[in-house]
């Protein structure tokens, strides 16, 4: 067995603007769980006293690490454009944020045809390849109840309430009007000009 498997490497992506860095909190809370539960490691990393925030500007703050912190960068943020979104079929799995992105990648690079892709899962939708999804049926929006990648920005909208869980179908797309996508350095973007009966 190689040893990528042993230690996979995980990931996390923080938003950092103007000096702030946003809900580290929750960053903090799965990076000890994902460390708990891969490494049976209980002693907290301290993004804190890790991230040495650029005072100025967008940047995405990338922690890569397994036991100890393996590396930190602070890119430049520049956001994807998403006008098209296709649903595919996979039966890939991303419990937690590993570093090795390769098969979500590889789902992307098949459908060259589109900007992003809806991967559904056993029937059930779940997440794009760079985010959780929400969907509004016109008083609420919902989020799948089994994701991919429980993200940090899905778990704070539901913590305020924001969102509620359901189990999300592709035939129940017609139930609903808006969809968008959540992650750390989006937040919550809704999608314009994507039509979900197209999808």
């Amino acid at each position: 067995m190689s040893k990528h498997h042993i230690h996979p490497l995980l990931l996390e992506t923080i938003k950092i603007e103007g000096g702030e860095i946003y809900n580290l909190n929750y960053h903090q809370r799965r990076c000890d769980y994902s460390r708990k539960k891969l490494f049976n490691i209980s002693k907290s990393l301290k993004l804190e006293k890790i991230i040495q925030a650029p005072q100025k500007g967008l940047f995405r703050c990338r922690i890569i690490y397994a036991q100890e912190v393996h590396s930190v960068e602070y890119i430049p943020y520049i956001e994807k454009d998403i006008q098209t979104l296709k649903i595919v079929s996979s039966n890939l799995n991303y419990t937690f944020k590993y570093a090795n992105r390769d098969r979500l990648d590889t789902l992307l690079a098949i459908h060259k045809n589109v900007d992003e892709v809806i991967i559904e899962k056993g029937g059930l939708l779940t997440d794009t390849t760079i985010s959780n999804l929400a969907f509004f049926n016109g008083t609420q929006w919902f989020t799948p109840e089994s994701p991919l990648l429980k993200g940090t920005m899905r778990q704070k909208l539901l913590d305020d309430g924001f969102l509620q869980t359901k189990n999300i179908k592709k035939d129940d797309l017609s139930e609903y009007t808006q969809v968008a996508l959540i992650n750390a350095m989006l937040g919550f973007k809704i999608l314009k000009n994507i039509k979900l009966e197209d999808l």
